[in-house]
């Protein structure tokens, strides 16, 4: 299948390394010319995984986004949530019918990537997935190299419009096997497992990031007290699902930490395998990190806002939005990916079903 991978980050080179292998023809866009000269000279992408270490070469890297989507089946942005904007009225005006855009994860990034075609005055017949998580824990090492601790086995993806998920789900599986298909947009967005994960690991462990030069959150940065607010946590984010009728399975985040039970959305080594690597061992700058900017200041908002929309309380989701505010200086709810910034919190029950199933 053609395919085009957006961006630049961890994930990018993951997804390009990983798609050309499996006999993709992979287009690879980067905004930096200057960045990418090298790796157009030579698009060679050397990977390190359980597998061993190899070099595989990207078909067509391009600083060209017209010709990197213009030949694209599938779409795929495995970026932050934090690049959306800029990258969804980037991408808008060359889409075409039939294609399908990828985001892995998404925070509603659907509805926003479809806000954008439709701003740009283009009525291409689109469908737009996000899952809940990136497919990779995957960390550069230079800038050809990444190690990969973990493959996704399990994507919990929603399409949008709904209508169009079926056969947009049956070639995106080509693509990514791992996918499992989901209500809609709004339930692939609730899946999203980095809003869970990552604020109370950073706000609990404000202390020492702020101390030391690198620790390790997923390591001895996760103890019973943190473990039981990010359980607490997606206990809400579990019956907000239910509130709004979306049936289970919910994925929850226990089963990443537990042995037993269903397999969580990467293999039940990942953990293991992610604080064996190392690579999460690092410096975290509570204001400008992703985990902040992204999982926290995008991520509880849209749950917070999504709450407020069914009318589920959310406490522990707008406490610690609350308490993320204030170690940032800003109100992250108001500047963060709700229903009120896509243009859809006045919408009723009845007219949010239709509008995710049909896109207007």
């Amino acid at each position: 299948m053609k395919v085009a991978v957006i961006g630049g980050g961890h994930g990018c080179y993951a997804a390009a390394a990983e798609l050309s292998e499996k006999g993709h023809e992979v287009w690879f866009w980067r905004r930096s010319a200057e960045e990418f000269t090298a790796f157009i000279a030579r698009p060679v992408i050397t990977v390190t995984d359980k597998a061993g270490t190899r070099d595989v070469t990207v078909a067509h890297p391009t600083t060209s986004l017209a010709e990197a989507i213009g030949n694209a089946e599938i779409i795929v942005l495995p970026l932050p949530a934090t690049t959306h904007d800029d990258l969804a009225a980037a991408v808008a005006p060359h889409l075409h019918d039939g294609q399908i855009l990828f985001l892995p994860p998404g925070t509603l990034g659907t509805l926003l990537f479809a806000r954008a075609a439709q701003a740009a005055g283009n009525g291409a017949r689109v469908s737009y997935a996000e899952t809940g998580t990136l497919p990779y824990l995957v960390r550069k090492h230079g800038p050809q190299s990444i190690t990969v601790s973990g493959y996704a086995t399990r994507l919990p993806t929603g399409f949008f419009p709904a209508a169009n998920a079926r056969q947009a789900f049956e070639r995106l599986a080509q693509v990514y096997p791992a996918i499992e298909l989901v209500d809609d947009a709004l339930s692939g967005g609730l899946m999203n497992a980095g809003p869970i994960i990552h604020p109370p690991l950073i706000l609990m462990n404000a202390g020492p990031l702020e101390h030391f030069p690198a620790w390790d959150i997923h390591n001895e940065g996760t103890q019973p007290s943190i473990r039981a607010v990010a359980t607490a946590l997606d206990a809400e984010r579990m019956r907000l699902r239910e509130a709004i009728g979306y049936g289970a399975p919910h994925f929850p985040l226990a089963d990443y930490y537990n042995d037993d039970g269903d397999e969580y959305m990467y293999a039940r080594s990942a953990k293991g395998d992610l604080i064996d690597s190392s690579d999460w061992r690092e410096r975290i700058d509570l204001k400008t990190h992703r985990y902040m900017r992204e999982d926290t200041a995008l991520g509880l908002s849209m749950l917070a806002s999504i709450g407020r929309w069914a009318g589920q309380p959310m406490p522990l989701t707008e406490g610690l939005l609350a308490i993320a505010s204030a170690v940032v200086g800003d109100d992250l709810y108001a500047r963060g990916r709700t229903l009120e910034s896509l243009g859809i919190a006045g919408l009723d029950r009845a007219a949010m079903t239709k509008f995710l199933h049909h896109g207007y």
